[in-house]
């Protein structure tokens, strides 16, 4: 066992960067569409993101601060999820920018809104797969102390799922050919995925494990 770098976070990492994210990493980008009671629409990535249960299928991201996906949400009960590939990144990357909330971060990124199948809210064409998503929740995050942070997770329902069906191999969806990037933990640092690097382990059977060990 080699040495350790301990640290309480309430009292700072000592590090010249915050580990955290990059430890807990590369994480899928909650690309999320959702659009506003005045009806403009808005595009925002959101790294704090993931699926948390398949029956029924949840997915949810984190917003560090009340941000207008969250608004939109609260008032419409509905947002888009989109797969953000290698393909899309750059624009992608664009709707991070913080614009106002008149800004349509579709235009600005040159992306085509397309009317959904379920939800009113649209979602970019150019996109490979699509989530259309009902709010289920929307949590504000507490410390172990009770004291709420300025942390909100938005959690919905999938409704409506769109796959390129070049992704789909025998049926199968292929991971690595939807070439999602997944954010790291650096300031500007980003992961692809490769079928090179795909291994697989099944679930052992209780009767296989020694617990004696």
């Amino acid at each position: 066992m080699g040495s350790r770098h301990f640290y309480e976070p309430r009292r700072g990492h000592r590090l010249p960067h915050d580990p955290f994210k990059a430890i807990i990493a590369p994480r899928p980008v909650g690309w999320v569409s959702s659009r506003s009671a005045e009806g403009v629409l808005n595009l925002a990535p959101y790294s704090f993101f993931n699926a948390f249960t398949a029956a029924p299928p949840i997915i949810g991201f984190a917003s560090n601060g009340w941000k207008d996906s969250v608004a939109n949400i609260e008032a419409s009960g509905e947002f888009c999820w989109h797969l953000a590939d290698h393909g899309l990144a750059a624009r992608m990357n664009l709707t991070s920018a913080s614009l106002p909330p008149e800004v349509d971060e579709f235009a600005a990124a040159g992306l085509t809104p397309r009317r959904s199948q379920v939800v009113e809210v649209p979602h970019a064409a150019e996109a490979r797969v699509v989530f259309e998503c009902r709010r289920t929740q929307i949590v504000r995050l507490t410390d172990s102390h009770g004291t709420e942070v300025d942390t909100w997770l938005t959690l919905g329902e999938v409704v409506g799922v769109h796959i390129d069906e070049s992704l789909l191999v025998d049926g199968i969806y292929d991971t690595a050919a939807g070439d999602p990037v997944l954010r790291a933990g650096g300031p500007s640092d980003y992961f692809r995925i490769g079928s090179d690097r795909l291994f697989h382990m099944r679930r052992p059977r209780a009767e296989d494990v020694d617990v004696d060990r």
